[in-house]
């Protein structure tokens, strides 16, 4: 199985223009990937997207996937017309469940900052159900960023708690249910691997499966490739960076065979990450 993250900034490239098409062409070029998990996807921003709805376009240029849009912001104008914005995944593997969690907002006075989700799907794997956790968390306040990541924690703990249930009639909603602890978390976290928001995921200790690090559990002595900075020296001025991340269940981190960045790529200011999982255990 193998899976794409990439923050897209709505397709602007580091040389201004917008292109989705690109986008999708050195995603699919970088990997042959089961599920992408792009954020920043906007719809109906004119500031950014020119006015149009990035998810139809994504979804036009992606026809062998389902894609599922999880909007953080969804906003309604005086003339009826929707603005939405947030992380959307497509999957080519069946997609068994989907939920888009809103993560905590703590207001603060005089700081920059926006709602954000966790999009999650789950899908059907040949190694059984897996839960794709796709997120970007607040950049201006470490604050939201503390909050936000303790409610990822609680979502993998509460489905650590609960037992696998497959019902694929769908005769109601109680028995139209899968829960699976087994997951990844993907996405741009807007924090660096020697912060200690990094730790707070990646050495979690709640009961149940906890995730842990894909590159540290792949490479533990390699030094860390950047997934921002590298070709965007105006917003990224103190230079490369690494702000996205793949995180994997502790119960998975045995299956992964591979672990990159695209370092060549300016179709973003973000780098895309590939993660490749076996399906049988190692």
């Amino acid at each position: 199985m193998k899976l794409v993250t990439w923050n897209i900034q709505w397709g602007k490239g580091c040389d201004g223009t917008v292109d989705l098409a690109r986008i999708v062409r050195v995603a699919k070029a970088f990997a042959n990937a089961d599920v992408f998990c792009f954020q920043e996807v906007s719809d109906n921003f004119g500031k950014l997207d020119g006015g149009v709805d990035q998810s139809a376009e994504l979804a036009g240029l992606l026809p062998e996937y389902r894609g599922v849009f999880g909007p953080a912001v969804e906003t309604i104008d005086a003339d009826g017309r929707t603005h939405r914005f947030g992380n959307m995944t497509f999957s080519r593997l069946p997609v068994l469940q989907v939920a888009n969690h809103l993560l905590p907002f703590p207001r603060q006075d005089r700081v920059r900052s926006m709602r954000r989700t966790a999009l999650e799907i789950t899908v059907q794997t040949a190694f059984g159900p897996l839960r794709v956790t796709n997120t970007h968390l607040e950049y201006h306040s470490i604050a939201q960023r503390d909050a936000q990541i303790g409610r990822l924690l609680d979502l993998q703990q509460e489905a650590s708690e609960l037992p696998v249930e497959v019902e694929k009639l769908h005769r109601d909603p109680y028995t139209s249910q899968t829960i699976t602890a087994s997951g990844l978390l993907c996405g741009d976290f807007n924090f660096d691997v020697s912060d200690p928001q990094h730790a707070l995921i990646n050495q979690s200790s709640r009961p149940g499966v906890n995730y842990r690090d894909a590159w540290s559990s792949l490479h533990p002595s390699v030094p860390r490739t950047p997934t921002c900075g590298i070709h965007d020296h105006v917003q990224w001025s103190k230079g490369p960076d690494c702000r996205d991340f793949v995180f994997i269940t502790s119960d998975l981190s045995r299956r992964i065979l591979d672990i990159a960045v695209d370092v060549v790529t300016d179709a973003s200011d973000h780098q895309p990450i590939r993660i490749e999982i076996a399906n049988e255990g190692q």
